[in-house]
Parts: C-alpha cells; structure tokens; sequence
C-alpha cells in the first residue's frame, strides 16, 4: 500500500518538475534578451552623451549609491551622485563621435548580469583631433524593481582623454 501511495504523490512532482524546467529557461531566456536590451539602451546613451545629452544616461543607471565608474578618463567614482557627476562632465565636453559594443560575452544571474566586450568606434579627443576607439569594458546589471539598471561600467583608460 505504501508503494501505491508513494507513486501517487510522486507522480504530480514528476510532472510539475518537468514543467518548471522550461519554464526557468524560458524565464533565464527573457532575463538575458532584457540585459541585451539594457546594454543597447547604454550604449544609445552613451552616444547621446557625445553630444552633450546627459538624460538618456540617467535613465539607464542605477540611482544607488553602491553603482560605479571607471571610465577612459580614469578615476573612480562610487555612488549615484558621484557617477552622474562624471558623466555631465563628459557630456560638456561634447566629444562627438560613437561608440558601440563588439565581441560581447554575456553571463546572467537572477538579479545581476556582467556584459564584457569592447567599445570600438570613433571620439574626439581634449586637443580636438579624431581618434578611433578600440578599449575593453565591463558592464554590470543588476535587476530592479522588475528592470535591468547599470550598476557598473568599467573601461581601459584612453590617453587622450585622461587629465
């Protein structure tokens, strides 16, 4: 009897867990497709900035005070207020240009994704002069409040931009 017993509840937990398989997959699937999205929304931000636009970029960053940046102009800054700080200095600087993603390695988590990849493309540098861009970056995201938001953005330094 407690064989017959065992196989009835067994068998419902069979079949629900053969279920939620592909839906955690499904589930890994859309969060990965919604970071690709997150880090185009970046980049599209990134080159707004280019141009002396810095509202695009406040829409894709975390508003925390653990996010952080470490851009080509070198430096640290930790916090919300310190990276918006950075990022409206950049955009007065109307550097031109753009700048886009390649060669991207992407791993994503429940609530945090690391995008690795270069930036490759074209700024202007301090002196004015155009100068292509080929640096390595790291991205990281971190899922809130149902969307993904960077957190972190990481880049080689670029001796034409650096102090």
């Amino acid at each position: 009897m407690y064989k017959q017993v065992g196989q009835w509840l067994l068998a419902p937990l069979i079949i629900f867990g053969g279920m939620l398989a592909p839906a955690q997959a499904r589930g890994a699937e859309d969060d990965a497709q919604a970071v690709r999205q997150a880090a185009t929304r970046f980049y599209a931000a990134l080159n707004a900035l280019f141009s002396g636009a810095v509202a695009p970029m406040q829409a894709v960053w975390s508003h925390a005070d653990d996010v952080s940046y470490m851009g080509p102009a070198g430096g640290m800054q930790i916090g919300w207020k310190a990276v918006l700080a950075e990022w409206q200095t950049q955009a007065e600087k109307k550097l031109g240009g753009e700048i886009e993603p390649t060669d991207i390695h992407l791993t994503v988590g429940p609530s945090l994704a690391v995008m690795e990849n270069y930036e490759r493309g074209k700024n202007t540098n301090l002196d004015g002069n155009a100068k292509d861009v080929s640096i390595r970056a790291t991205n990281v995201f971190r899922k809130e409040d149902g969307e993904w938001k960077m957190i972190g953005h990481h880049t080689d330094l670029l001796p034409g931009l650096a102090p």
